[in-house]
């Protein structure tokens, strides 16, 4: 079996990092490694902010939700979709800046969501664990004005990481019966296969929490999709210049 595969299948988050920092050298050399992800139409849309200030680290733990490892991780990085960057050139060729599409903001987005895990994957490689932060998508306005992000950027999570002081499990994923379909969508199979598997996340969560709760998938994500979910985001977006033509 590839090592490259044993090592994509036990990820983890990790939430409890010690005190050794990343040095310089493996900083920038796993930054070059997410950056060599693919990117759609060679947009490159990612910026990156590099958060070293300790108050502004304080402030954005904050911000995402009293996510105490955003100061205690040895980095942490905003990661940004960014059509400024490429906008800024419109001008210089003589172009109307058209970057308020919807779809010039899915590519960028994917863009931040391939360079971060391939960044991720080679942090990993070399037993750095890692926390992705969406909770900063709970202020991005007060963030974005933090960061100094003009129009045309916003952040899309931020990326805790460091030297492990944790080892948790692995968390289960769905059967890859339920999410592989063959030539078309079809649940065929789903429903009895998702109940197992709401059986193994229970046992999961009740060994994780000491004999806390068991609550199943089916019972998660049935709470999530029922109740609001940042409402703000579309008003921020549009704030930032993502206006969705």
């Amino acid at each position: 079996m590839s090592a490259v595969l044993e090592l994509l299948k036990s990820h983890r988050s990790i939430r409890k990092f010690n005190e050794q920092p990343i040095t310089p050298e493996l900083l920038e050399e796993l930054l070059l490694a997410g950056q060599s992800a693919a990117t759609s139409s060679f947009l490159q849309g990612t910026s990156i902010v590099r958060v070293v200030n300790n108050d502004n680290r304080a402030k954005l733990a904050q911000l995402a939700g009293n996510q105490r490892y955003v100061i205690t991780a040895a980095e942490f990085l905003v990661f940004c979709a960014d059509l400024k960057r490429a906008g800024n050139y419109c001008v210089e060729y003589g172009k109307a800046f058209e970057g308020n599409y919807t779809e010039h903001f899915i590519i960028a987005t994917v863009d931040v969501a391939l360079m971060a895990q391939s960044l991720v994957t080679a942090a990993e490689s070399v037993g750095l664990g890692i926390c992705y932060i969406g909770g900063i998508r709970n202020n991005p306005g007060p963030v974005s004005e933090l960061l100094k992000l003009p129009r045309g950027v916003y952040p899309v999570f931020g990326l805790c990481l460091g030297y492990p002081d944790q080892d948790p499990e692995c968390k289960p994923r769905l059967p890859l019966s339920v999410i592989l379909k063959q030539d078309v969508y079809n649940e065929t199979g789903d429903k009895e296969a998702i109940a197992d598997y709401d059986e193994v996340i229970r046992e999961y969560y009740r060994s994780r929490t000491g004999g806390g709760h068991g609550i199943s998938w089916t019972e998660q994500v049935a709470t999530l999709l029922s109740e609001k979910s940042r409402p703000h985001m579309r008003e921020f977006l549009s704030g930032q210049g993502f206006t969705f033509k």
